[in-house]
């Protein structure tokens, strides 16, 4: 028995509501930057998350237009997606665009604070695109037992 997830179990598992890591390349001499991420995702799609402009992630990003994305259950049965990617377009976030983010991940009350509360910001954040290219999964509700 395999654990792997199939191609449908996995892009259905990335759409879920996780906090995301996003990982990229460091400096030279330094580790690899891993920062945890609010992302969207539909199957088939690319995935989105938002950004400061200025952010040394982005400024890391930039220099090498790939990434890799883990997300994982962090209850049983546990499980994981990781998946790596290109980034194919980086832009201007779009007002709608970050209230999506937010209230994906903290409800529309908490999503309306959040974005109120970074207001002043708003206009440094830039949405970034990832081609999922490579993909690692496990699902350890697969066992038997």
């Amino acid at each position: 028995m395999t654990l792997v997830m199939t191609a449908a179990e996995r892009e259905r598992f990335l759409a879920d509501l996780h906090v995301g890591i996003l990982s990229v390349a460091g400096e030279d001499g330094r580790a690899p930057l891993a920062m945890p991420v609010w992302y969207l995702y539909e199957p088939g799609g690319e995935i989105t998350f938002a950004t400061g402009q200025d952010s040394r992630k982005m400024r890391l990003i930039r220099e090498a237009g790939r990434v890799s994305l883990v997300v994982q259950n962090e209850e049983m049965p546990y499980g994981y997606v990781s998946v790596e990617g290109e980034v194919t377009s980086v832009r201007q976030a779009h007002p709608d665009e970050r209230r999506a983010l937010a209230e994906r991940y903290l409800g529309a009350e908490g999503g309306a604070a959040y974005l109120e509360s970074t207001k002043d910001v708003a206009h440094t954040m830039v949405i970034v695109h990832i081609r999922p290219e490579r993909w690692l999964t496990r699902d350890y509700g697969k066992q038997t037992g």
